[in-house]
């Protein structure tokens, strides 16, 4: 079956489509001509279908024209996080200590 873009694009911008056609649609699917005359219009699919995100339309979204810049450098980044865990590792190593002089301690204590 040939069926070119444009062809496709006017049966879908009708809302009713012929026995005749539902049947071209599911013979170059592949599937039964039952299942696309069932199929339920989705209206979270109609609504992202019917949106367009281009400068020329702005309904109802917010459009920035300007650059966008991300100003965190994912290098600057880890070098903070790696700060971060040396000097929590820093601690860790000082309380291991602290808890060792301790037991050292109550260990002599108990001599």
């Amino acid at each position: 079956m040939e069926l070119s873009q444009a062809l496709i694009f006017t049966y879908e911008q009708r809302k009713v489509l012929n026995d005749d056609v539902i049947e071209r649609f599911a013979k170059a699917l592949n599937v039964a001509h039952e299942l696309i005359k069932e199929v339920e219009e989705d209206q979270v699919t109609l609504i992202i279908e019917n949106n367009t995100f281009d400068k020329g339309c702005m309904a109802g979204i917010y459009y920035n024209d300007g650059d966008i810049h991300n100003n965190s450098d994912p290098i600057e980044q880890i070098l903070e996080l790696n700060k971060e865990k040396t000097a929590l590792f820093e601690l860790m190593l000082e309380l291991e200590k602290e808890k060792s002089a301790l037991l050292e301690k109550l260990l002599e204590d108990r001599k």
